[in-house]
């Protein structure tokens, strides 16, 4: 498996492509063989192009201002501008390899190494954008949940905002999910500090083996041990899915967080029946047959609903 051309490669090609054309050293099946190779260099030819045109403009009122500059030649003229035109596009790429954004679709797990040494683990239907600036790594997370493992850098604190919520480290490992009405963080190595933007609180410091609920409007809340609890909550970075006594209801929401096909539940006394086990996060058919053979339960699937009904009435 060849390794994904980095967008800072592409851009430079696309530059070297444009200065092939302007010198007339261009095989057009070869440019156009490039082309089809990743959709992402279309635009970066397009961006070179614009970005050879400037110069091309700025060279002719160059030549209008100064016209007792000496005459250089042809080909170290364009070997110059293709250095320009690289420079340029550059420039041009900069703001959005510096602001990266990243998405997952419903299912889609990925791990993202971020431009300083940190790495992200981003789970299903999550959306974040991730800015490295001279004094501050951003994170904006839209929606979802993310993992961190930060590159240790004292001069630039790592900050991730969800919402007004705040949560700011060194050199760390944490995660925060965003929920209704706030986000929740579990740390996993070092210590953070958690806040909600205009809630007039302190921020509250979070250790190794702590979880805490960060409130929109009241800030963060009083964090609390859960080194169990973290790690099962985790699994999804693997792709699983761990269950220590909890409830189907609460564990059928999960799982329609990473499938189309939704388990449904149709009587509500199943949904309180106590599970434990290991499951991937993929095969929600298979985890809702396994939960009902232990209820006495049946599954019946019509089109995207995997619906989970009682045989008989449940003992008390």
């Amino acid at each position: 498996m060849t390794e994904r051309e980095s967008a800072a490669d592409i851009e430079a090609a696309a530059a070297r492509w444009v200065v092939r054309a302007d010198r007339e050293d261009l095989d057009q099946a070869e440019l156009e063989a490039w082309l089809a190779g990743d959709t992402r260099r279309q635009g970066a030819f397009v961006r070179a192009q614009a970005a050879w045109g400037l110069l091309d403009r700025g060279r002719a009122l160059g030549v209008e201002e100064a016209p007792q500059r000496p005459r250089v030649g042809r080909r170290g003229l364009l070997a110059g501008l293709g250095v320009a035109a690289a420079a340029c596009v550059a420039v041009v790429a900069t703001p959005r390899l510096l602001a990266a954004r990243y998405g997952t679709a419903v299912g889609e797990i990925r791990r993202v190494p971020l431009a300083d040494g940190s790495l992200a683990a981003i789970n299903t239907d999550t959306a974040l954008e991730v800015a490295m600036k001279p004094r501050k790594r951003e994170v904006r997370l839209d929606r979802g949940e993310a993992w961190f493992q930060v590159a240790k850098d004292v001069q630039r604190p790592f900050v991730v905002e969800s919402g007004p919520v705040r949560v700011r480290a060194v050199g760390t490992a944490f995660s925060v999910r965003r929920r209704d009405g706030g986000c929740e963080v579990l740390v996993t190595e070092g210590v953070v500090e958690v806040w909600s933007e205009g809630a007039g609180e302190e921020p509250r410091r979070v250790t190794a083996g702590e979880r805490v609920f960060a409130s929109d409007s009241a800030g963060a809340a009083r964090p609390v041990p859960a080194s169990l609890e973290i790690t099962r909550e985790l699994a999804w970075r693997e792709g699983q899915i761990v269950l220590d006594g909890e409830a189907f209801g609460a564990a059928a929401e999960e799982f329609n967080r990473y499938n189309a096909r939704k388990i449904v539940i149709a009587d509500p006394a199943l949904a309180e029946q106590k599970l434990v086990g290991w499951f991937r996060t993929n095969e929600p058919e298979s985890f809702a047959r396994a939960a009902a053979a232990s209820f006495g339960a049946r599954v019946t699937v019509r089109g995207d609903a995997i619906l989970v009904q009682s045989i008989a009435p449940l003992a008390e």
